[in-house]
């Protein structure tokens, strides 16, 4: 009880700050999928002062994914003698056509596993056939992937393989610095990316833009704290990029983690679904490791990028509008039959507007 109390108390105090240094108009972004869902789920758009606004952009790797990605590992998925290894929320992400469920049911062997070293079981046992992994996220999970790589070439696991569809934070994060329209003041930065590749990849956007930001964690306190700290350093006229998330987010980041993705992949341009071509945003597996990049294995063809009609995906991770001002939001568009990437993923902003909040936030 007394911890409870504590915890009010303290939220109370940084929401009393933020009412008196936020006297004029302050917009901030978040680029996490995971604090998406945490500040649509404890209200904090509600429990802040008109003048912060807090807007979502692209935070939510399976929502960037591109369909033009969608359809080639959905085309993977349907060859015989397949074993599709995925993250859960994949499952439903609409194709032009078809999704991963479909597939299923139509006798596809699609498995949903809770890591890379349980696709790379499946690989052992079933060694008659092929089994991918679809590699989508952020830094934060690469790490892994890279491991499983490393792991099915010492081990010459030769069925094992991975359509690398994964995406790096810093180059979008210089597109959105750029964006004219968007009118951000500041950043809330993905603590568990941070954790992994530090803070040094995204001090441009102090030093070039002008645009703080703080690394922060994933509860209520943690975000308020981190909007503090954001309008302290307006208040004190500072652009830096501080971290909140200090219990587990470093300076230097992971030398480790960034050792094995330096190993196994290498910067390749990307397309990010609404945002197009962004130059050195994706990570390729590299040449050493290509006998387990199911691209080259399969010889996978290139499918053309198609949105789908009214879907307003792409402004939403762009931070242009709020997922309510989709006009098939909650409408044709649920998270029972999602039409678009942003409602399926637990992390995407649309699903979480719909599950917590539907405000519009104007």
């Amino acid at each position: 009880m007394k911890k409870s109390e504590d915890l009010l108390t303290k939220a109370g105090d940084y929401l009393a700050e933020i009412r008196v240094l936020a006297q004029s108009p302050f917009t901030i972004m978040e680029v996490c999928g995971t604090h998406t869902v945490a500040i649509a789920k404890n209200a904090l758009r509600e429990l802040l002062p008109e003048t912060v606004r807090l807007i979502s952009g692209p935070g939510c790797p399976v929502c960037v994914t591109d369909s033009s990605d969608i359809d080639r590992y959905l085309y993977l998925a349907a060859q015989p003698k397949v074993i599709t290894a995925t993250f859960g929320d994949m499952i439903r992400v609409p194709g032009t056509e078809k999704n991963l469920q479909v597939l299923r049911a139509e006798g596809a062997d699609v498995r949903v596993v809770y890591s890379t070293q349980d696709a790379l079981e499946l690989a052992r046992k079933n060694q008659d056939k092929e089994v991918v992994f679809l590699g989508i996220g952020f830094e934060t999970t690469v790490p892994t992937v890279a491991v499983s790589l490393n792991t099915a070439k010492l081990e010459g696991i030769e069925n094992y393989s991975v359509l690398s569809m994964h995406k790096v934070v810093p180059p979008v994060l210089r597109l959105l610095a750029e964006d004219s329209e968007l009118g951000v003041d500041a950043f809330l930065d993905p603590g568990h990316v941070c954790a992994i590749i530090g803070t040094e990849p995204i001090e441009f956007m102090a030093k070039d833009y002008c645009l703080p930001g703080v690394v922060t964690g994933f509860e209520a306190l943690d975000i308020l704290e981190a909007i503090v700290m954001l309008l302290r350093q307006r208040a004190e006229g500072r652009s830096e990029i501080e971290i909140q998330y200090k219990r587990v987010a470093k300076a230097e980041g992971n030398p480790r983690a960034k050792l094995f993705i330096d190993q196994v992949f290498e910067l390749i341009d990307a397309s990010w679904r609404g945002i197009g071509l962004i130059p050195q945003s994706g990570l390729g597996i590299r040449e050493e490791y290509s006998a387990w990049d199911a691209a080259k294995k399969f010889s996978l063809p290139i499918f053309p990028a198609q949105e789908t009609p009214g879907c307003r995906c792409g402004d939403v991770l762009k931070g242009r509008i709020y997922p309510t001002q989709c006009p098939l939001f909650a409408h044709r568009c649920t998270p029972m039959k999602p039409v678009g990437p942003c409602m399926v993923s637990v992390e995407g902003s649309c699903a979480a507007y719909y599950r917590y909040s539907q405000r519009s936030g104007d």
